[in-house]
């Protein structure tokens, strides 16, 4: 038996310059950081004793005879790529709602790739588990999502990822001192407006407008650069960053009418008017996660003006996709 265990990311500049559609013309840039909310993926070969050959756990129950017959499009894609011949059971589990802007989706495609090469006794690098799950994603499953998720939480930590125009990526960990760490992450309120949505659904009507918003996308992949030097420069304000967010959402809402509503814009309106600095949509947007930022005195306020959501702390992370129980005979 194999379990893995994969983080959620919460991305704070550069999301939507990481669509192909995009980077492979202009380059993209994102700052992200994996958080200590996870992604569960339980994996064993199954003895040939039952009717079915394959059984699938999640928020339902599949039990199949062929890979083509699993309804879950990830891991009937996942399984077909890896060529499985053997029966298999897989159970996901997850600290957090799927569709929700927190990568869940791609968190559990690396995660299930991970047991997969766990269980054939095989290790997988960062970089091979973030380059499969693209392939798998976006080729194989054609999804209209970007990049950066796969590569989060197959990395884990807090991030400068480069997207180039060839298709590769870069990986840079945002070296901080622990006391500006802490600051940040002490400002950050991350808040569940309780309406999940597809992201692929909401990601396409941003892809098909990226060639008329060259200018918002210019200057998201811009502020990426600017919040770092903002985080290494413990002589600024931490408030900065807080506003470049806010600059960032204000950006990001002009790249699709299905990025906002009438009911997040007020909910954001209000945390603003609670004492927020800025904040965003996590995700492509449309519902999911709100993140909030906000002086650690000023969270009492806003967690009551905004009492109608659920309120979940967290913290940064820095393993990424790890096994976490490696039992291949089952034992």
């Amino acid at each position: 038996m194999i379990i893995t265990r994969t983080p959620f990311r919460v991305s704070f500049f550069g999301g939507g310059t990481d669509y192909p559609g995009w980077f492979r013309d202009h380059g993209g840039l994102v700052l992200a950081t994996t958080i200590d909310k996870y992604c569960y993926i339980t994996c064993r070969n199954l003895p040939p004793f039952f009717e079915h050959k394959h059984r699938i756990v999640y928020s339902r129950i599949e039990n199949v005879q062929r890979i083509d017959q699993i309804e879950h499009p990830a891991v009937r894609a996942v399984l077909d790529w890896a060529k499985v011949g053997d029966g298999i059971e897989i159970h996901h589990d997850g600290d957090l709602p799927a569709r929700s802007g927190l990568g869940s989706s791609s968190s559990f495609t690396v995660g299930l790739v991970h047991a997969l090469s766990a269980l054939r006794g095989k290790m997988a690098s960062k970089h091979a588990l973030a380059r499969d799950a693209i392939h798998i994603e976006q080729d194989l499953i054609g999804e209209s999502v970007g990049s950066q998720d796969q590569v989060s939480a197959a990395y884990g930590g807090f991030n400068r990822i480069a997207f180039r125009r060839d298709g590769s990526f870069d990986v840079a960990p945002l070296v901080l001192p622990p006391r500006r760490r802490e600051q940040l992450r002490s400002h950050l309120m991350l808040c569940f407006t309780g309406v999940s949505r597809i992201a692929s659904d909401v990601a396409k009507s941003k892809i098909d407008n990226l060639k008329n918003r060259q200018t918002e996308l210019l200057r998201m992949a811009a502020m990426v650069d600017e919040a770092i030097a903002i985080l290494q420069d413990e002589d600024r304000p931490i408030a900065e960053f807080g506003r470049l967010l806010d600059a960032s959402w204000q950006y990001k809402r002009m790249l699709s009418d299905r990025v906002s509503s009438p009911g997040i814009d007020k909910l954001y309106e209000e945390a603003m008017q609670a004492g927020a600095i800025g904040g965003k949509i996590l995700g492509a947007g449309g519902g999911g996660f709100l993140l909030l930022f906000a002086p650690p005195e000023r969270h009492a306020a806003i967690r009551e003006r905004l009492d109608r959501l659920v309120h979940v702390p967290f913290d940064f992370e820095d393993s990424g996709s790890r096994v976490v129980l490696y039992q291949p005979n089952g034992l």
